[in-house]
C-alpha cells in the first residue's frame, strides 16, 4: 500500500510533527509514516539568510521511499522562492514531494510571548495546504479554506484546519485513485 509520509528534520518541532500526521491520516485517507531526513542546511542562502525551498523539494525527490504516494518534510528553516521574500511551505502541484517550514509559526517570530497552541494550529493548516498542493488542489478563494493563499501569518489565523466543501469533494477519492 502507498504511504503519504511525513519527513521530519532534526530542527522541527516534535509536536507540530506529531499534530501534522494526525491531521493528514484522517483527511488524505492514507497510511502515514514517519520519516527521518537530513536538515536543510544545503540549501542555505548566505546573502538571504534563509534556505532555498527549491533545493529542499530536488532533494527530497531523490529520497522518495519505494512506497511512498507522497512525501511532505517538516523543517523550522526559514524558506524562500527567489521572488518572495519568504515562503510558509512549497509542494509540486500534483507531485510528489513539499515542504513546509515552521519557522514563521511561531508567535516568537514575531517578538510575541510563546503559545503552542497557535503554533500548533498553523502548523496543521500550512501541512493542509502543501499537502493539498501534492494532491492537485491550487488556491482557493475562500478564505476559511485550507488552500486559500497566505503571504502572511495573519491569513493562515482566518484559515480553518480544513478544506472547503468544494476543495475536499476533489481530496476524497478512493485512496488507489490519488496515489
Amino acid at each position: 500500500m502507498r504511504r503519504l509520509y511525513v519527513a521530519t528534520t532534526p530542527s522541527a518541532d516534535p509536536a507540530a510533527v506529531a499534530a501534522i500526521r494526525v491531521e493528514l491520516a484522517g483527511v488524505f485517507r492514507l497510511p502515514v509514516a514517519a520519516l527521518a531526513v537530513p536538515e536543510v542546511d544545503y540549501a542555505y542562502d548566505a546573502g538571504r539568510k534563509q534556505y532555498a525551498s527549491t533545493a529542499v523539494l530536488e532533494s527530497l525527490s531523490r529520497a522518495l521511499p519505494d512506497d511512498a504516494a507522497k512525501l511532505l518534510a517538516v523543517t523550522a528553516r526559514d524558506l524562500f522562492i527567489p521572488v518572495l521574500t519568504f515562503v510558509f511551505g512549497q509542494a509540486q502541484l500534483n507531485g510528489r514531494v513539499g515542504v513546509v517550514s515552521l519557522a514563521r509559526l511561531r508567535q516568537e517570530f514575531y517578538s510575541l510571548p510563546p503559545e503552542s497552541g497557535v503554533f500548533l494550529h498553523r502548523a496543521v493548516k500550512e501541512a493542509l495546504h502543501e499537502t493539498g498542493h501534492l494532491f492537485g488542489l491550487v488556491h482557493c478563494n475562500d478564505s476559511a479554506c485550507a488552500m486559500s493563499l497566505s503571504t502572511g501569518v495573519r491569513q493562515i489565523d482566518r484559515k480553518e484546519a480544513a478544506f472547503c466543501k468544494p476543495c475536499a469533494g476533489r481530496i476524497h477519492k478512493p485512496a488507489e485513485q490519488l496515489t
